[in-house]
């Protein structure tokens, strides 16, 4: 076992450095993001922050209705956004963020940007958004006419020199701003310039970026931002987070920070900008009716979402989010203070370690296919399972190292284990291929712990066989003949019960004990049960001329079938044990393997078994009988052929005596047996029958045979 476990570890080591290779390569961050996407989906749930978040949007059916209502072409004038801005005054909305580039004048002349200008100075904490880039035309300085944002960052210009790619990244070298008369009354400019990931999925939102030595919130940021107190923030920027304002938002090595989405787009309230007008034209006109738009206290984000203007975002949500909810999400986690941030590398390193060590050890020690199993099922689910876990207690751990990590130890552990247990296998086909099936010696190469005690409870369908007069024969025949006859009778008995799929449990002198389902799963067991016991009775049929020739009596043989729930595995001592089975079912099987005799059948087939061959057999019921230590009676029946084959008329017979019977008519039914003068259980019928019809009208039998007899 130790060396087993040792070449376990060699494997998870391998294992782990073979993670590290595809890790520099770049393949696990391509598995990463969508089971990282998938986390995000599963896990995504509101927040107590995400009804403090309504969005405006300037939806397809809002660019209809102006057009058809008010003549607004598109673009709009600006005083479209000043009656929005308008109404989130009057509705008392905690912030305004716009998502929204006003960098060119408006075609309706400076009076419009006036108008707009003029809402958002009379509303307050309104947030403008500029655009981040390097094209020509865009503004190398911070105009001088526009005052900066009322914020400083301790330590930035430190923490960007020593991580160049952020500075890469947040560093711009133009910018377009609002044109003067709104940016003059916006309380915040804020950068509305994102980057999605490399497979164009937006994850990560950088909170802040620079310009010209200035701090330029994003546009979630900044709305968090305009809606505290005091009116100018001081910020701290170190290794892995930003402090400000009480939050510590964590920061990944490029200044983002991933985003925690609630749920699908539509998440967060949302209402149509035709809507917020009209209400707001109500009220210009002296109405109070706001309709059900609801704003008070509420930061609000407004942006596009109709599929012309060409704002919608691929997210691991879905690829068609509106881009400014993903700002109102940015907004919501910073309201919630609930941020999703980076499992550090050593310890997400240590982890894979931790893994694959476990699963090389186990795959190497496993002494079954099913300990094989068991460990992949526990083992390979894992790392998503921590994943998820720790997704939920705020940190993102990657799966796609892990999950590699372990299904390459898991495989070199095995074939470790395939070298080592080779030898094994090869005894223990030896040792027992004289004495189980072949299934059952192929379950036990692929699971040796199933030569433990003990078993498991499953439904069989079990086989009972016994020779009528044995005790007889044997007395007749020296050993020698004795012993050839019973090899040639159960050799021939055994090939068909095995050829049907059964296992042969064990013999007792000419019995026979075998069962269908088990050690392999049979969902036809009763079918193969019944098919071999048919093919068991023509068989001595075959041979009977011939074993009488030998024997000098007639050999027969009765077998009982049951289906029913046992227990079955291995059983004994340490050193000695059968392959067989206990229960009552069991019990019952050979119960009615004796019953035969008392019917003068050779084929007792309990209900049990019966029904699930859905009338696959020709044959017949055989009535209703209560078997030594037992009180329940067990319906009974008799298959006289095989599938396929035609129902005999004297089956048919059979059964109309039988209801014949049933009813209490005993005289008719008397007649109607002792018509199938060559059928023992009908000439059985017959005597009870006349019985009850002698005793008159006054007999009385419930068709149930009570036997007092094994």
């Amino acid at each position: 076992m130790k060396k087993k476990i040792a070449y376990g570890a060699l494997a998870g080591m391998l294992a782990v450095a073979a993670a590290g290779l595809l890790d520099r390569a770049g393949l696990t961050a391509r598995w990463e993001n969508p089971m990282s996407d998938w986390r995000a989906r599963r896990l995504a749930e509101p927040s107590e922050a995400t009804e403090q978040v309504v969005l405006i949007l300037l939806d397809q059916s809002s660019l209809d209705w102006a057009s058809r209502n008010l003549g607004w072409s598109w673009p709009w004038p600006r005083e479209a956004y000043a009656v929005i801005t308008d109404f989130l005054r009057r509705g008392g909305a905690k912030t305004a963020v716009f998502d929204v580039l006003f960098t060119e004048p408006s075609a309706f002349g400076v009076a419009d940007d006036e108008v707009l200008g003029a809402a958002a100075r009379a509303f307050g904490p309104f947030v403008g958004a500029v655009f981040l880039g390097s094209q020509a035309d865009q503004a190398t300085a911070w105009p001088e006419s526009i005052r900066p944002n009322p914020i400083r960052m301790d330590g930035l210009e430190a923490w960007l020199d020593a991580r160049p790619q952020a500075a890469a990244e947040l560093v711009a070298s133009g910018a377009a701003f609002p044109v003067p008369e709104l940016a003059a009354g916006a309380a915040w400019l804020a950068n509305v310039r994102e980057e999605p990931d490399g497979d164009g999925v937006f994850r990560r939102a950088a909170p802040f970026r620079v310009f010209d030595g200035r701090i330029l919130p994003s546009l979630g940021f900044a709305g968090w931002l305009a809606g505290l107190e005091p009116v100018e923030y001081s910020a701290a920027i170190r290794s892995g987070e930003l402090e400000i304002a009480g939050r510590r938002l964590p920061l990944d090595e490029t200044g983002r920070m991933i985003v925690k989405f609630r749920g699908p787009s539509g998440t967060h309230k949302a209402y149509g900008a035709s809507a917020v007008i009209q209400a707001e034209m109500r009220m210009q006109e002296g109405g109070e009716d706001s309709g059900d738009i609801d704003v008070r206290g509420r930061h609000v984000v407004f942006g596009f979402s109709a599929p012309g203007l060409k704002d919608l975002r691929s997210t691991p949500m879905g690829g068609d989010y509106p881009g400014p909810e993903i700002y109102a999400t940015l907004l919501d986690n910073l309201l919630a203070g609930d941020f999703l941030r980076d499992a550090p590398a050593a310890a997400v390193w240590l982890w894979i370690l931790v893994l694959a060590l476990a699963a090389g050890a186990a795959a190497a020690s496993a002494r079954s296919g099913w300990q094989s199993a068991a460990a992949a099922v526990v083992l390979i689910p894992l790392p998503t399972l921590a994943g998820m876990a720790a997704w939920k207690a705020g940190v993102v751990l990657p799966v796609a190292g892990a999950s590699a990590g372990v299904v390459m130890a898991l495989l070199g552990g095995a074939v470790a284990n395939f070298v080592l247990e080779g030898r094994q296998k090869l005894f223990i086909k030896g040792a027992f291929k004289h004495y189980l099936s072949a299934e059952v010696i192929e379950q036990i190469m692929r699971d040796p712990d199933s030569l433990k005690l003990g078993g498991e409870r499953r439904e069989l369908t079990i086989f009972f066989s016994d020779l009528q007069g044995f005790s007889t024969i044997s007395e007749k025949l020296g050993p020698e003949d004795l012993t050839k006859l019973l090899n040639d009778y159960l050799t021939d008995m055994t090939d068909i019960i095995l050829a049907e799929g059964g296992t042969l449990d064990k013999y007792e002198g000419d019995a026979i004990i075998a069962f269908w389902n088990a050690p392999l799963a049979q969902p036809d067991h009763a079918v193969r049960a019944v098919r071999a016991s048919v093919r068991c009775q023509r068989k001595l049929a075959e041979r009977r001329a011939e074993f009488e020739a030998r024997t000098g009596a007639v050999m027969k043989m009765r077998i009982g079938l049951n289906t029913g729930p046992v227990v079955v595995g291995n059983m004994g001592s340490r050193e000695r044990f059968d392959y067989t089975v206990l229960g009552d079912a069991a019990n019952l099987a050979s119960r009615l393997e004796g019953a035969n005799k008392a019917l003068g059948t050779y084929l007792m087939i309990a209900e049990s078994t019966w029904e699930q061959t859905r009338g696959a057999f020709p044959g017949r019921e055989l009535g209703r009988l209560t078997v030594v230590g037992r009180t329940t009676p067990v319906r009974v029946f008799e298959a006289t052929g095989l599938a396929g084959e035609p129902v005999r008329e004297a089956d048919r017979a059979f059964a109309s005596a039988l209801a014949l019977a049933q009813t209490g008519q005993w005289a008719v039914a008397a007649a109607a047996f002792e018509a199938l003068a060559d059928d023992a259980a009908a000439q059985t019928y017959a005597r009870r029958c006349r019985e009850l019809a002698a005793a008159g009208s006054g007999a009385a039998w419930d068709g149930i045979w009570n036997l007092t007899e094994k």
